[in-house]
């Protein structure tokens, strides 16, 4: 079995933190994993980007090629449209709904309409859900839950089991908020 991932969004929403928990269960699985990333002018709202290669036999390239990803992640729903070349035809975007206005022109309304052409297409508003549950610094665990039924080559149960290694050194509060924040988004990925 095999999934490639591409992660993306801005500069400070996490995206590198998902990667680090899906890396970590991955490799606490047994599974091989490459991974590339791309880090743009993060400090003034550029674009991050993270693909992620899982599979149970060897991977030749940490490059997800176009028209192959089963999953696009995004915490920001234009940087979701970027990458949708890279989306195979059956594949899932899993988008946080709210955008990140770091442009004057920010094309709200073509962004939505846009995603909801699509097939495969779960949109979750993270601004919302984060702050009703004041996790404002879980979005990006929130939005993993939400895709953690679509990842399939692992389990919810790795995956917190990893969202517990990965934030342990910042103490039990931080552990218990980043799980709640992930229970919070399985639900709205059912």
């Amino acid at each position: 079995m095999k999934k490639d991932i591409i992660l993306s969004g801005v500069g400070g929403q996490g995206i590198l933190s998902i990667a680090t928990i899906i890396g970590d269960a991955a490799v606490r699985a047994g599974l091989n994993l490459k991974q590339a990333e791309v880090h743009g002018m993060s400090q003034r709202g550029g674009e991050v980007e993270s693909g992620l290669r899982l599979s149970d036999s060897e991977i030749y390239s940490d490059m997800v090629p176009l028209g192959s990803a089963d999953i696009i992640l995004s915490m920001e729903p234009m940087e979701a449209l970027r990458y949708l070349p890279f989306l195979h035809e059956g594949g899932y975007v899993i988008t946080s709904s709210s955008p990140f206005r770091n442009i004057g022109n920010y094309p709200e309304e073509a962004v939505e309409k846009a995603l909801a052409s699509l097939n495969h297409v779960i949109t979750v508003d993270l601004d919302r859900i984060s702050q009703e549950n004041s996790m404002p610094k879980s979005a990006n665990v929130i939005l993993l839950g939400a895709a953690a039924g679509v990842i399939g080559i692992l389990t919810p149960e790795q995956l917190r089991e990893s969202i517990r290694n990965v934030f342990a050194r910042k103490g039990e509060h931080i552990v218990d908020m980043n799980l709640k924040a992930f229970e919070i988004g399985q639900g709205y990925g059912r």
